[in-house]
């Protein structure tokens, strides 16, 4: 059985000193709960630092720790300095990233030195992962404080499988360019075979910064980086449900549900508990309740206001004014509204132990989950999942990522204060039938994803990714493939080459005029084209006019416009052809062109196209669809068709492609060697038609009608070299 390592920023385990002795309590913190749950019962280690600095132990109590945590914990631990707590954790972590994700970017910091010690803490990570790890371990990497760990572990170890899991949000393109390290970080994900997010949005996000930022093509949640596939997708996080679900079973909960009761007497309960984050949105909740109490003095004496804060991060400023904001409020709340005998919010600074919370869980009538941006929000699914009896009403941020699951919660906008308040009244008033209807659904979803579930699927996605690249890989010319092909090249007395250009020869261009060859290139290509043996044919999408300007004087047979144009001894059309379809078609083009920044027209003397590739991916793809359907749609009685290429669409005559084109050489004599390169959907129709005995190559690592793939253009370059030294 395969070994899950788990490697997260803190241990489930803490380790404290008082009075000289080494204590070990279980830490607090959605991950530690989630996670904890599950990864006892597999054979599992979980690395992380364990709360305690480097600066307070000495060499023997870091032995005994070790020896400690693994033996009765399955942990491992990573010694960090209070220096690295500051500017690791504290700084980069908690002042720049955290802030950054969750679009409070008036409080993030960009300090070099925070950024120089979170690399080197993930530097330090790695380390000790390369130490401990064995050849067939799922490592799984957990949140933003080791976002550059997968690729780290990638370079010490190639060929491990590597997950990595977000837990907060990933922003959106125009937020997360604001990083000065925003390279480095994405570069740094990357090293991971499956990197997870908690919904569709942060997905989506981190794909398109991917694409803009590093240049990288994704589909289907797919992105091709250089050699290597790796998957993108969304798994959100769930609960331990039957946890959650018997805990009013428990003597200790039953005993706080009791004790709770007999102080709140009549009075209804709105509960909140969050971590104390200025993410969350508590004074915002504070002002709402203030206001519906102004609105609706029916309810004095009849609410309890519940208010949960759980220190976090006490020493930085924001924190810290964050603190005395809430305090204000909560006094100033209690102070204008409160009586002899009824205080509106009772508020508790401090985290709750599990029986103490489930208890208020079971008790609340209303949970207020308002989060300004999160995640997930497991708090959500513990209060829907805790409701055995069906009875509770939560009202539920659209900006938590459980928002996305729990559709059937009263869902509302924190910023809106009228909204919230009417969504206040809405949950006072809501039937009890309405109640439990509402619940039983959630209850249902949320138990069968589970926290179980979560990881199962996270592992089970991770295996594809690997089995898929390993396909892929397995479809590599290999060097022994490669040595066979160069032997039937020598051997061969007539020799026929199929070569496409754009992205085939030279990379791709963000102006097509750009990709001029070079003189090594159009060197490389007449030392093929003279060698009495060879027949070289260049086959592109290109116009004749610029083909001829660039290879016309070289010993090359020519095919523009995917096969409109052919060029042996002189220029020829495959067939008649007519264009004036063009004036139909055009205003079309024209019109999605500037609908779409940086697009632009390109007309070819038989087809027109529309380029894609300066435009911003999320938009043009959208874009491409529009345009795809529309055209389809117009030409359905014309004899055209409409061509999708890298980053191109275009439309020309039916029938005519690279195929076609190709089978003008296939069937002219009897070859003694084939080879066919390319690297888009116009050259499978070449792929299509060659012989089996053929050799056909894809540059790239996608699926294709090719018998093998070429990692790179560089590759196929370099063949190409090598068939000249060898013939």
């Amino acid at each position: 059985m395969r070994r899950l390592l788990i490697v997260s920023n803190r241990l489930p385990i803490t380790v404290e000193k008082k009075k000289n002795a080494l204590h070990f309590p279980q830490s607090t913190g959605g991950l530690a709960t989630g996670l904890g749950s599950f990864y006892k019962s597999y054979e599992s280690i979980w690395l992380g630092w364990p709360g305690i600095t480097s600066d307070k132990t000495n060499k023997e109590e870091r032995e005994y720790i070790e020896a400690k945590l693994m033996s009765n914990f399955n942990c491992y631990p990573i010694f960090l300095s209070q220096n690295d707590i500051e500017n690791y954790y504290h700084g980069f972590s908690n002042k720049t990233l955290w802030p950054l994700c969750h679009y409070f970017t008036q409080f993030a910091l960009y300090d070099k030195n925070f950024w120089e010690s979170y690399r080197r803490v993930n530097e330090l990570f790695s380390e000790v992962i390369f130490k401990i790890s064995k050849k067939d371990d799922f490592i799984w990497i957990h949140d933003y404080h080791l976002m550059l760990l997968p690729n780290l572990i990638r370079e010490r170890l190639p060929d491990a499988m590597i997950g990595f899991f977000h837990h907060i949000p990933f922003p959106s393109f125009e937020i997360f360019r604001l990083l000065p390290w925003r390279k480095e970080i994405l570069e740094g994900l990357l090293g991971a075979d499956l990197i997870g997010f908690h919904i569709d949005d942060y997905t989506r996000h981190f794909l398109i910064s991917v694409h803009r930022l590093l240049g990288y093509e994704y589909t289907l949640g797919q992105i091709q980086a250089d050699d290597r596939i790796i998957r993108v997708d969304s798994f959100p996080m769930g609960i331990a449900f039957e946890r959650f679900s018997k805990a009013i079973q428990d003597p200790n909960v039953q005993k706080d549900v009791t004790r709770f009761r007999k102080k709140l007497s009549e009075h209804k309960v709105i509960l909140s508990v969050d971590r104390l984050d200025y993410t969350k949105g508590i004074p915002e909740r504070l002002k709402v309740f203030n206001t519906f109490l102004e609105r609706n003095p029916a309810y004095r004496e009849k609410l309890v206001f519940i208010l949960v804060a759980v220190p976090s991060r006490t020493q930085v400023e924001h924190y810290k004014w964050l603190k005395k904001q809430i305090d204000e409020l909560v006094g100033q709340i209690n102070g204008k509204f409160g009586t002899i005998g009824w205080t509106p919010i009772w508020y508790l600074y401090r985290s709750l132990p599990f029986h103490s919370l489930t208890a208020l869980y079971s008790i609340a009538d209303i949970c207020l989950v308002t989060p300004l941006r999160d995640g997930m929000n497991l708090i959500a699914k513990e209060y829907i999942a805790t409701k055995t009896d069906g009875k509770g009403v939560l009202i539920l941020s659209e900006m938590a990522g459980a928002a996305k699951e729990l559709g059937e919660t009263i869902v509302v906008n924190p910023n809106n204060r009228e909204e919230m308040v009417e969504a206040l009244a809405k949950a006072l008033m809501m039937p009890e039938e309405e109640q439990i209807e509402r619940n039983r659904v959630m209850q249902k979803r949320i138990q069968r994803y589970n926290v179980v579930r979560w990881k199962e699927e996270f592992i089970d996605r991770l295996v594809y990714a690997k089995k898929l690249q390993k396909e892929l890989h397995a479809r590599i010319l290999s060097p022994d493939m490669k040595m066979k092909l160069l032997s039937d090249y020598r051997t061969a007395q007539r020799r026929l080459l199929l070569l496409d250009y754009d992205g085939t020869l030279i990379p791709f261009f963000g102006k097509p005029e750009e990709a001029r060859p070079g003189d090594h290139l159009l060197q490389l290509l007449e030392k093929l084209a003279v060698n009495p043996k060879n027949e070289v044919v260049l086959l592109s999408g290109r116009d004749k006019d610029t083909l001829e300007r660039w290879f016309g004087t070289l010993s090359l047979c020519l095919v523009a416009e995917h096969g409109i144009w052919i060029k042996e001894k002189g220029w020829e059309m495959i067939e008649p052809l007519t264009n004036d379809w063009k004036a139909k078609i055009r205003p079309i083009l024209e019109i999605y062109m500037d609908r779409t920044p940086g697009a632009f027209v390109e007309e070819k003397e038989f087809s027109l196209v529309w380029h894609y590739r300066k435009a911003s991916s999320d938009l043009s793809n959208t874009r491409m669809r529009e345009l795809t359907d529309e055209l389809i749609n117009l030409t359905a009685n014309l004899n055209l068709q409409i061509l999708e290429g890298n980053k191109v669409v275009e439309v020309k005559n039916s029938g005519i492609n690279k195929g076609r084109a190709a089978l003008r050489w296939l069937t002219k004599e009897k070859w003694g060697f084939i080879m066919a390169i390319g690297d888009d959907r116009t050259d499978e129709d070449m792929f299509e038609v060659l012989p089996e005995r053929a050799y056909s190559l894809k540059v790239s690592l996608s699926s294709s009608l090719a018998e093998f793939n070429l990692k790179s253009q560089g590759d196929a370059l370099l063949l190409l070299e090598e068939l000249i030294l060898g013939s």
